[in-house]
């Protein structure tokens, strides 16, 4: 889901996300509109989506790049 106020994420380090997050729920915390509680609340979903999006990849990455270091460690006669 795309809200059509959200920016290019693809713009945004890793830690400007995680700011954002922070500043997102600082404010649905102090906001007492449940419509506007609502709005941040989607937006925090948004946040946290990309940076879980970002995270499982450079996991991916990770293991992928273990798994071909272990294959020249191992010796198969």
């Amino acid at each position: 889901m795309i809200h059509p106020l959200a920016e290019d994420f693809s713009q945004l380090k890793d830690i400007e996300i995680e700011n954002k997050l922070q500043e997102l729920s600082r404010k649905y915390w102090q906001a007492n509109n449940p419509s506007v509680k609502q709005q941040i609340s989607i937006f925090i979903d948004l946040y946290r989506t990309e940076l879980n999006v970002r995270r499982s990849k450079q996991l991916e990455q990770v293991y992928q790049k273990r798994e071909k270091d272990l294959d020249s460690l191992v010796k198969v006669n």
